[in-house]
């Protein structure tokens, strides 16, 4: 099938809600992906965050085919030793908590905003979150983003949600209440920018939480499982919180989401308060199995770190030659470069050099390769980006 009846197809049959690039991409390996038409691309951004440990990584390849031999699914009403285990080995990288599995970022985020609501007393009953945040996009978590761009259409939104400026402690401490159950902000914003958290401001959220009973919720479905040197964002800066979610790089190109909640906060989550069909299904679980011995046993963590500040010193060399770029940002494999101005246009000429990069927030190039990269092949991302911007100048 070409490219252009492919096209058809979904111009047809698929509803059109994705801003969707004229590529048509069959096959994926390590850090590239092939179009129908033979186009190779170095992926810097491969599935959206997704594919952390690169397109079709062998152990989850292998994983997944013997899983899919033996058992693909069996409902949450029995006990499955993929669960299980994939439960015990994010508990042991994480504070020791409990999990509960879904297939998304935004499922393992509600998951937790109903969890902070049932453990706190009937009285808190708001949410804070921050300015620039992304949380999902069900009912509540696209109210928990506190993007208005994303809340159109949807008005009115679910009511109980404080928005305060990202690092702003002053913010913080003026939104709480005791009608707080909880704080939900991402240790390094995302889609609103590659914007890191200070060390004070997660600490000043633990302590108000503390102090007024509220549950402390890190929204880690980026930054999680490995990808900022440490398995998860809030390692970097002497915290921990009750909550944290995740998704993305947890598959390894498999739907999955994850909730991991202190012990007893866990408890308050009791049957036929929530649940999902699909979540933690044995696939799924076998694959999320696959991705952390795959990262512990190739020392991805150390390299992840390792191969961000060789990212951060190439292209801080582009900013003393390209005037467009402002500065550049992020910890490890979670990189953004802050634009003078929008960056579609650098976006899309890199996918017609051969390279997949994204833009987010109008004006900032997200760099967020997989783990697995070469320092060879970030040479030729950066010679790309370099070649794209002086052709702009």
């Amino acid at each position: 099938m070409t490219t252009q009846e492919t096209i058809e197809l979904f111009n047809k049959y698929v509803i059109a809600n994705y801003g969707r690039l004229p590529r048509v991409i069959v096959k994926g390996e390590g850090c590239y992906m092939y179009d129908v038409d033979g186009n190779k691309i170095l992926d810097m951004f491969p599935g959206w965050a997704v594919s952390g440990i690169g397109h079709c990584h062998p152990r989850v390849v292998e994983a997944l085919r013997k899983q899919a031999g033996e058992l693909l699914h069996i409902d949450n009403t029995f006990y499955s030793e993929q669960q299980g285990e994939l439960a015990k080995l994010l508990s042991e990288r994480a504070f020791g908590g409990k999990c509960f599995f879904c297939n998304s970022g935004a499922e393992a985020n509600e998951a937790a905003l109903k969890l902070a609501r049932l453990h706190t007393s009937q009285e808190k009953y708001k949410f804070i979150t921050a300015e620039g945040s992304f949380h999902g996009r069900t009912f509540a978590t696209v109210t928990a983003t506190a993007q208005p761009k994303y809340h159109e259409g949807f008005l009115p939104l679910l009511p109980g949600f404080v928005y305060v400026p990202f690092n702003d402690i002053s913010a913080l401490e003026s939104a709480f209440s005791d009608e707080v159950a909880a704080v939900l902000v991402e240790p390094i914003q995302g889609e609103g920018g590659i914007n890191v958290a200070t060390a004070e401001y997660l600490q000043a959220i633990r302590r108000l939480c503390d102090e007024k009973g509220a549950v402390m919720i890190l929204d880690e479905v980026q930054t999680g499982m490995g990808r900022t040197g440490k398995w998860f964002g809030y390692q970097h800066f002497d915290v921990e919180p009750d909550i944290i979610t995740m998704a993305k790089a947890l598959g390894g190109g498999v739907a999955i989401g994850a909730m991991m909640a202190r012990e007893e906060i866990a408890a308050s989550l009791v049957p036929g308060k929530h649940a999902s069909t699909f979540g933690g299904n044995c696939l799924a679980c076998a694959a999320g199995v696959s991705v952390i011995k795959a990262i512990e046993e190739d020392n991805l963590l150390e390299y992840a770190a390792e191969l961000g500040q060789y990212i951060k010193d190439k292209l801080e060399q582009l900013k003393q030659k390209h005037s467009i770029i402002d500065s550049v940002r992020g910890i490890g494999l979670m990189i953004g470069v802050q634009l003078n101005g929008p960056g579609k246009e650098i976006v899309d000429k890199c996918l017609e050099m051969g390279m997949r990069i994204n833009c987010t927030n109008n004006t900032v190039l997200r760099f967020m390769p997989p783990m697995i990269a070469t320092k060879d092949q970030i040479d030729q991302a950066i010679e790309i980006l370099d070649a794209v911007l002086k052709e702009g100048e």
